[in-house]
């Protein structure tokens, strides 16, 4: 039934799983509680996430607790066929592989949601889209989902705007266990891990741009400015470009920005942040990726249309030759560089957001047939779960409200 490159790649992706069940405490404590209490037993759980070894570690999480599990992935280029390949050999469902066609992504996402799923684990919103389109027959089996990214939540938001969105979807990216430290602590890390490992060139002293100041955008500048780098952000909330000056940082427009950065990181969740009018801006040399979801941060395309020249400079870097003669280079095509370039945010963050995504599904089958609302917050006491989990496993303690205390703060009389 599964779809995946080569079989044979199953020993080196069960290695990479293994790394990363060992550095993932909340997660195999999360493993053994579903092993025994099975709380998605009879359930089918479709999953679209970056196929590497920590979403395979969950999936496997999933599985013990008595899903059956259809997966595929969200990104063609962050698919790692080992990996895939030894999902499969555990006995999961896989449709997917790294370089995968458009053609070829949208089969996997299709193929994935043609078993009658219940719960929808979306990365980006892929799965509800194509559920909401083509895959209409396959609506009355869902019971909810859970989204794990900014941009999926924004799709989400568009949906039941418009009174679209079919069934509850569980908003896992607003969880504080999730945003405060996978957009900021994951993305901060990964992306530089990502550029760095790609270019093999010196941060320190050079001129960063990051292209919005959200939790992942406040990440990004923070590692850039501790690597040394001079850092100036782009952004169209007026509060959040106030949060960046008092950080710090140098704030501008992106036309203006544009003369000025060795490196730009686009990390916003919108299109056409750095257009035709940048690129010309832009000087030689200029090192451009993305850190959202979407592959239409930098456009692309425009770009393609306007060289007069494109090489391959090293693996995961492309040169464009501009008509005004600059040479610009884009890391992994526009698309995810710490996940296209890289291997994504550090294991021990994505035990977190991971356990958060766990217990939200374990929470739809808890309320299935309960909940009214299309968007669902994180309840308040599966954050405060895994907090303490996870307090708990890096050896840390801390302090109680005593009973007086309590009655103190609970009183009108203060």
């Amino acid at each position: 039934m599964s779809q995946i490159r080569d079989i044979s790649l199953a020993p080196s992706g069960a290695h990479k799983i293994e790394w990363v069940r060992r550095n993932c405490p909340l997660l195999r404590s999360l493993e053994e509680d579903f092993s025994k209490e099975k709380p998605f037993a009879g359930k089918k759980i479709a999953l679209s996430i970056h196929l590497e070894a920590k979403t395979a570690y969950l999936c496997k999480v999933l599985a013990a607790g008595g899903a059956e599990m259809y997966i595929t992935g969200s990104n063609p280029l962050s698919t790692q066929d080992d990996v895939a390949a030894a999902l499969v050999e555990a006995g999961l469902n896989v449709f997917a592989w790294h370089g995968s066609t458009d053609e070829e992504y949208e089969a996997h996402i299709a193929e994935t949601l043609s078993h009658q799923a219940n719960i929808i684990i979306d990365d980006g919103g892929d799965l509800v889209h194509m559920l909401h389109t083509t895959k209409k027959d396959q609506l009355p089996y869902v019971i909810g989902g859970c989204e794990e990214t900014t941009t999926g939540i924004i799709r989400l938001q568009a949906m039941a705007a418009a009174d679209q969105l079919a069934f509850p979807m569980v908003m896992v990216n607003d969880a504080d266990c999730k945003h405060l430290f996978d957009n900021r602590y994951g993305t901060g890390q990964s992306v530089w891990d990502g550029i760095n490992r790609t270019t093999n060139l010196i941060v320190a002293g050079k001129i960063v741009v990051v292209a919005g100041y959200g939790w992942c955008g406040k990440g990004v500048s923070m590692r850039a400015k501790a690597l040394g780098a001079r850092v100036i952000v782009t952004e169209i909330d007026p509060i959040k470009a106030i949060e960046a000056v008092m950080d710090g940082f140098e704030v501008m427009p992106m036309k203006e920005a544009a003369k000025f950065g060795d490196f730009f990181v686009t990390v916003t969740g919108c299109a056409g942040v750095i257009d035709e009018e940048d690129f010309m801006e832009m000087k030689d040399g200029a090192i451009l990726c993305n850190a959202g979801h979407f592959d239409v941060e930098i456009d692309m395309k425009r770009l393609r249309e306007v060289a007069t020249k494109t090489e391959e400079m090293r693996n995961n870097i492309v040169g464009y030759t501009l008509p005004n003669g600059v040479r610009i280079y884009i890391l992994a095509e526009g698309r995810l560089v710490n996940l296209a370039a890289g291997d994504g945010h550090p294991a021990e963050i994505m035990d977190m957001s991971f356990a958060i995504q766990a217990l939200s599904a374990k929470y739809l089958v808890e309320t299935e047939g309960k909940l009214n609302e299309k968007l669902i917050v994180v309840p308040r006491e599966v954050d405060m779960e895994v907090a303490k989990r996870k307090l708990r496993f890096l050896g840390k303690e801390i302090d109680e409200l005593t009973p007086f205390q309590k009655e103190y703060l609970n009183s009108s009389s203060l």
